[in-house]
Formats: C-alpha cells, sequence, structure tokens
C-alpha cells in the first residue's frame, strides 16, 4: 500500500509540473483577453503620461502585460498607505515598460509591492574603513529584495511618473533590480540567453561604469556633474539600474553620450526608444 500511495504522488507531481505550464499560459492569456477597463485607461492618462508616447502597438502590448502583472502581483498599503486601481496600475505601468518585446515571465521571484506614503527607512549593516560593521538606518524610496519583494515610496513613484524625460524614476530602477536577480545574483548582468553576448556586455558595462566612477570621483574633487546619476558608481548593480532609467527616460541623450551603452541595453530590452 505504501508504495501505491507512493507511486500516486509521484504520477501528481508529474502531472503538476506538465500541465502547470499550461495553466499559468492559459490564465493569462484570459487576462489578456479581457477588455481593459475604461477606469484603468485614465489612470495612465493622468499619471503615466509617457505612455502616450510609445508607438500604438507597444501601447497595446502594455496593457495587455499590465493586466497580467495585476492579475498575478499582490499590493500592500504600509503606513496607512491605501491600494487602489490608481496605486496598482501607476505601478504597473512602469514596471511593465521593462518587459515589452521581451520574451516575459512577469518577474518571476516577485510575490508582492509594498507601497508606502512616501520614503521609509531601512536598516543596514555596512562595514568600514577599519573592518567594522556599523548599523545604520536609511531613507529609501525604493528597494527591491530577493526573497519576492519590491517597496515604493508612493509619492515618489507618482514624481517619477509625472516627468517621463528627467531621467529618474524609482519603479523602473527597482524592476530592473528584479529582472538581474533572475539569474540568482543581482550584480549587473541580467539573463542576456546566448553565452557569447555575455562577454560584449560585459565590456560595454565595465568601461561605462569605470567612467562613471572616475567622473564621480572629479565631481567630489570639483569636477562637473556627470551624465548619469552618480549613484550609479555604488555597484554595477545600481549602475545597471540607472542606466536602464536613462534608456527609457533619455534615451536620445544616452545614444549620443554613450553610443556602446545604448547598443547593448538596446539589444537587451530589443527595444530602440531613441526613434520614439
Amino acid at each position: 500500500m505504501p508504495i501505491l500511495i507512493v507511486a500516486l504522488l509521484s504520477l501528481l507531481l508529474v502531472a503538476w509540473f506538465i500541465g502547470q505550464p499550461r495553466w499559468v499560459a492559459w490564465r493569462r492569456g484570459k487576462a489578456q483577453a479581457d477588455a481593459f477597463p475604461p477606469e484603468w485607461r485614465r489612470i495612465l492618462r493622468r499619471r503615466v503620461p509617457g505612455v502616450a508616447l510609445l508607438p500604438a502597438d507597444l501601447q497595446l502590448q502594455l496593457k495587455k502585460h499590465i493586466q497580467v502583472f495585476l492579475a498575478e502581483k499582490a499590493f500592500i498599503g504600509c503606513q496607512g498607505q491605501a491600494i487602489t486601481d490608481e496605486v496598482r496600475v501607476t505601478i504597473a505601468a512602469q514596471a511593465c515598460l521593462l518587459l515589452l518585446n521581451r520574451p516575459s515571465d512577469y518577474f518571476p521571484t516577485l510575490r508582492q509591492i509594498l507601497v508606502y506614503p512616501s520614503a521609509f527607512l531601512v536598516n543596514h549593516e555596512q562595514l568600514d574603513e577599519a573592518g567594522v560593521v556599523q548599523a545604520r538606518r536609511d531613507l529609501r524610496s525604493g528597494e527591491s529584495w530577493s526573497q519576492g519583494q519590491v517597496i515604493l515610496a508612493w509619492d515618489d513613484t507618482l514624481r517619477g511618473a509625472a516627468d517621463p524625460h528627467d531621467g529618474w524614476n524609482v519603479v523602473i530602477h527597482e524592476f530592473a533590480h528584479q529582472l538581474d536577480s533572475q539569474t540568482g545574483l543581482t550584480n549587473g548582468a541580467p539573463d542576456l540567453g546566448p553565452a557569447e553576448r555575455y562577454a560584449a556586455w560585459s565590456e560595454v558595462m565595465q568601461s561605462a561604469y569605470d567612467a562613471l566612477c572616475a567622473e564621480v570621483d572629479a565631481m567630489d574633487a570639483g569636477g562637473p556633474a556627470p551624465f548619469l546619476d552618480p549613484y550609479g558608481a555604488t555597484d554595477p548593480a545600481e549602475f545597471f539600474a540607472v542606466v536602464t532609467e536613462v534608456f527609457f527616460e533619455r534615451p536620445r541623450a544616452l545614444s549620443v553620450e554613450h553610443p556602446a551603452l545604448y547598443q547593448e541595453l538596446s539589444g537587451f530590452y530589443r527595444l530602440h526608444p531613441a526613434s520614439w
């Protein structure tokens, strides 16, 4: 009898593994087949003006991604923040920009988006120059955690969405980290597909990262501010998130200032936003 039970459980497990992808595909297809709610359209027009700048086919694709994203991801309000359709749609629209034209599993490790009204405190441990671990608390607009959570400040989310040309967008930044972490490491090298692509990616990214670090050092000594946000000099993972923001919001300037960097990002995201 125990052998029969084990065999039955094994068959059920195999059936689940075979059927699960089909079930997910069916569920997502059903979500995309539903009409996009008129109220969600109004939210996009009011809160995410950058959507109207996309080519028509990408606008349609984005709306379908939003429908799946909102069907699958949980939103949790923190410190009294209400979770409304306005919150959900505004965040989903910006996050799903990173999925356009790419095979997507919709940030598969992400389970929850936590939303605070404004910047929130995060506890961190940092190793000082003497090798002593120092505990500190920092105010943050966003965080991306490998445990399946993204944390966002609602006021900064709105500010990032309101101006699609300033090169600063906390939602794009944190969801770039989510893409980066899908390889198991958050190191500035997301899943690029064929192994041969990593050599070119590494060369271009490392060169641009080193250049930014040098520019930040020069700025600290009284030189001009660099084109890219100095925060990108923190480490390669932050550099990838920072340049992703600029790729979507200041693509033409990026293609002029860092043409090789723009080309690598264009290949990864399968988009050419400088032409929009």
